[in-house]
């Protein structure tokens, strides 16, 4: 019994190691690419920290599968800031605070990304895309010598439209891309409950 779980384990190995092999020897180094983006970002739909802001990043991974198909890997972060005035907030029947706040959402998406180009220019190729994967977002309010905060996870998927603009015709390049995001993350804080979030901006970075 010994000797044949062996040599279904060989076999196996075996196996494994052809298609590794093959997929490997397939792939090419020439066809990768990695964005680097600064983002600009906006939440809709929430009055949590609903102000713009450009503190956030964007990483890409992708591969050519095609022409005009691409496939790959992503991770990016936000955080949105908000500032409310000094104000009377009522906590139960019986007990109220007297506080100003100051808001910070913070979002991490991760996960895989698929864009098609509806031009095959060498140096400029506008395209459709979409990301999908989860998101870590952790929402807190500081007030006082304090605060409180709360964090989640949830489902991502980001449509977006954009161009990559290749000067020389070579593999670097400079990108452009607007998006809209929905995570499915539930937080609570101090005076808010956040039930979905909801996200629109834009991106400008560079492709290597």
């Amino acid at each position: 019994m010994k000797t044949n779980i062996f040599k279904r384990f060989a076999m196996l190995s075996a196996i494994c190691t052809m298609f590794a092999t093959q997929a490997f020897s397939q792939f090419d180094m020439n066809k990768t690419s990695l964005k680097i983006d600064w983002q600009m970002n906006s939440p809709i739909s929430t009055e949590f920290a609903d102000k713009i802001s450009g503190w956030g990043m964007n990483y890409e991974l992708g591969y050519q599968i095609t022409p005009r198909w691409e496939a790959g890997v992503f991770v990016s972060y936000h955080t949105n800031h908000k500032y409310i005035g000094r104000q009377t907030i009522p906590l139960s029947p019986t007990e109220s605070i007297t506080t100003d706040q100051q808001r910070s959402a913070f979002q991490i998406p991760f996960g895989v990304t698929a864009a098609y180009n509806l031009s095959t220019n060498r140096y400029f190729k506008p395209y459709i895309g979409v990301k999908a994967g989860a998101m870590f977002a952790r929402n807190k309010t500081y007030f006082g010598s304090g605060g409180l905060y709360d964090e989640g996870w949830g489902f991502y998927i980001s449509p977006e439209i954009g161009v990559k603009i290749y000067p020389t015709g070579k593999r670097w390049g400079l990108h452009i891309a607007g998006y809209y995001s929905y995570a499915t993350n539930k937080t609570s804080t101090l005076t808010c409950n956040i039930d979905g979030q909801n996200n629109a901006g834009f991106r400008l970075g560079v492709i290597f």
